[in-house]
């Protein structure tokens, strides 16, 4: 018998997990991706059952869950294994910040929660309009951010607008639209030419790092190299298109512009 509002929930990926959290609704969770570490006591209380283009689909159906959370195309082979199975799946394609705000009232309204989901989505867009509307010196820092380094891809999509919420200029704006990785790639000589004033890297579940960026190629003359302005920020607060996103990893961009000073002007949400 399908249940309304799901009781037994699986969460594919880390920003359902957080989201359900912030809700109230963590005891829906019956089982989450292996990155979920938002917030910190989920990795000692739900079980794993997937990485993120796999997943142990008999773990997952030893669950008996009433819905699985998925993202994208990218778990496209993984939701339609499921949906053999008989198992009711919702798939989220969030790509930009409206779409994170638009996944949050969504799983709220799935799980019987859509006030408290909209109070929450409301919250996050205070707190953007107030980061917005910060006053920053001018020019605005021209940014490059590096989602990873070989080949250099860049330009996704809510992260282009955080840094431009957070005063900053995304060198490569045009890329946030293309949804495929294989359509951001950028050339090195294209960075160099882009002369970003500040370096953003999160190399999506590996270390950056800075030395390898400043012996590219013809990137020493790059202002961020130059002025040694290379910032790496970590992939669970920046890759993954939900709450993280929009606090830690907005305040991590805000502060690799503007200093420690820009956290402390940034409103919790």
């Amino acid at each position: 018998m399908r249940q309304f509002p799901p009781r037994r929930i699986v969460c594919l990926t880390e920003e359902t997990v957080e989201t359900l959290y912030l809700l109230g609704e963590q005891d829906r969770i019956v089982g989450v991706s292996g990155y979920a570490i938002r917030p910190p006591q989920v990795r000692r209380e739900k079980p794993r059952v997937s990485a993120f283009v796999s997943a142990d689909i008999p773990k997952i159906l030893a669950l008996e869950p009433d819905l699985v959370l998925a993202f994208s195309d990218l778990q496209a082979g993984i939701v339609a294994d499921l949906v053999r199975a008989g198992v009711d799946v919702h798939v989220f394609n969030q790509r930009d910040v409206a779409g994170i705000l638009a996944m949050i009232r969504t799983l709220g309204a799935l799980v019987g929660a859509g006030g408290r989901a909209e109070d929450l989505a409301q919250g996050f867009e205070r707190r953007l309009a107030a980061v917005t509307a910060t006053p920053r010196p001018s020019p605005r820092p021209r940014i490059y951010f590096e989602e990873w380094d070989d080949p250099l891809i860049s330009g996704i999509g809510w992260v282009s607008e955080l840094v431009e919420i957070a005063g900053g200029e995304d060198v490569f704006p045009e890329l946030r639209h293309r949804q495929g990785a294989k359509d951001r790639i950028v050339a090195a000589d294209a960075v160099r030419e882009a002369a970003p004033d500040v370096i953003l890297a999160s190399w999506c579940g590996k270390k950056v790092a800075p030395a390898r960026i400043r012996a590219r190629d013809g990137w020493s003359e790059i202002p961020a190299v130059r002025n040694d302005r290379i910032v790496e920020i970590k992939s669970p607060i920046i890759l993954q298109p939900g709450p993280a996103a929009l606090t830690d990893g907005l305040d991590a961009i805000a502060t690799a512009l503007w200093g420690t000073h820009a956290k402390r002007s940034i409103p919790s949400s």
